[in-house]
C-alpha cells in the first residue's frame, strides 16, 4: 500500500491527465487504486468533474478503480475563496488524512489529486495540500509527492520553488513528470529534459504526450505505458528519451582575421 499526492507547479499542467494515467497502470497490474479528489472547483453538482474524468481515460475494469471527492465548490477559483463564496463548508487537512487512510486499508494504492499547485489555500488558516500530505503521514501512512510541471520556457522556477516548498515541509518528492510534452518541442523544452530533474533534486519519470486526454481506456493505458518511468508502472526511459532530444552545446563564432 501507498500514497501518493499529485500536484502541479500551477493550473493546467496536466495534473488530471498524469494521475489517470498512473491510475490506469495500477489498476492494470493488479490494484486496487482510489483516486481522492479534495476539493472539485469549477463545476456544478451534475456535472463530471476530474474523478469522472480519470475513471474515463483509465478504462479501468469494474472493482480496480475507486473515485471519492470530499467537496466541490461551483465557482472556477481557488478552494478556500470558493467555498467562502459559496458558503459551502472548506475542507480540513484531518479530513481528508482520514479519507486516505480509510481508502489504503483496501487500496493498493491511494492518489490524491491536488487543486491547482503545491500552495493553493484550502481552508481561511491557509492550509493547503502540503498540510494534507503531513495530516496523512502523521496517520502513519507511507507518503510521497508527484509534481506535474510544463514542458517549456518559465517551468525551472516553479518546478524549483515546488520542490523546495516541499523539502522545507519535511515531503518526500518522488519524482516529476511533464503533463504535457508539445509535438514538436522547442530549444527550452528539449533542454528542460536535462534540467528539470536537477532543478527538482528529483528524477524525471515521465513525459505524456500533447493530447493524451483525447483518447481513454486501451489506446490511453497504452500511452500511459510507453510515457512513464518503471517506478509508476510503465516502461519509459528518461535517458533515451533525453538523449534523443539532446541539444548540441553552443559554439562561439570563429573570429574573423584580417578584416
Amino acid at each position: 500500500m501507498s500514497v501518493l499526492f499529485v500536484t502541479g507547479t500551477g493550473t493546467e499542467v496536466g495534473k488530471t491527465v498524469v494521475t489517470a494515467a498512473v491510475a490506469a497502470l495500477a489498476a492494470r497490474d493488479g490494484g486496487p487504486v482510489a483516486v481522492l479528489k479534495p476539493g472539485q472547483t469549477g463545476v456544478g453538482p451534475e456535472e463530471p468533474g476530474d474523478a469522472a474524468e480519470v475513471v474515463r481515460l483509465a478504462g479501468a475494469p469494474a472493482g480496480a478503480l475507486t473515485t471519492r471527492e470530499l467537496a466541490r465548490y461551483p465557482e472556477p477559483l481557488a478552494p478556500d475563496t470558493a467555498a467562502r463564496r459559496s458558503g459551502l463548508p472548506q475542507i480540513r487537512p484531518e479530513q481528508v488524512a482520514e479519507a486516505v487512510a480509510e481508502l489504503a486499508s483496501d487500496h493498493r494504492l491511494v492518489l490524491v489529486e491536488g487543486a491547482g499547485g503545491l500552495l493553493v489555500r484550502y481552508d481561511d488558516q491557509g492550509r493547503t495540500l502540503a498540510d494534507m500530505a503531513r495530516a496523512a503521514i502523521a496517520l502513519g501512512l507511507p507518503v510521497q509527492v508527484l509534481l506535474v510541471a510544463q514542458a517549456g520556457l518559465g517551468t525551472l522556477n516553479t518546478t524549483a520553488l515546488s520542490a523546495e516548498a516541499l523539502r522545507a515541509r519535511g515531503l518526500p518528492l518522488l519524482g516529476v513528470v511533464v503533463g504535457s510534452w508539445p509535438r514538436e518541442p522547442d530549444l527550452a523544452a528539449r533542454c528542460n529534459l536535462a534540467d528539470l530533474p536537477a532543478v527538482a533534486g528529483a528524477p524525471l519519470l515521465g513525459v505524456l504526450p500533447q493530447g493524451a486526454a483525447a483518447v481513454g481506456g486501451a489506446p490511453f493505458r497504452e500511452i500511459a505505458d510507453a510515457s512513464l518511468a518503471p517506478a509508476l508502472g510503465g516502461v519509459w526511459d528518461a535517458s533515451a528519451f533525453t538523449a534523443a532530444y539532446q541539444v548540441p552545446p553552443l559554439r562561439p563564432a570563429t573570429p574573423r582575421h584580417g578584416s
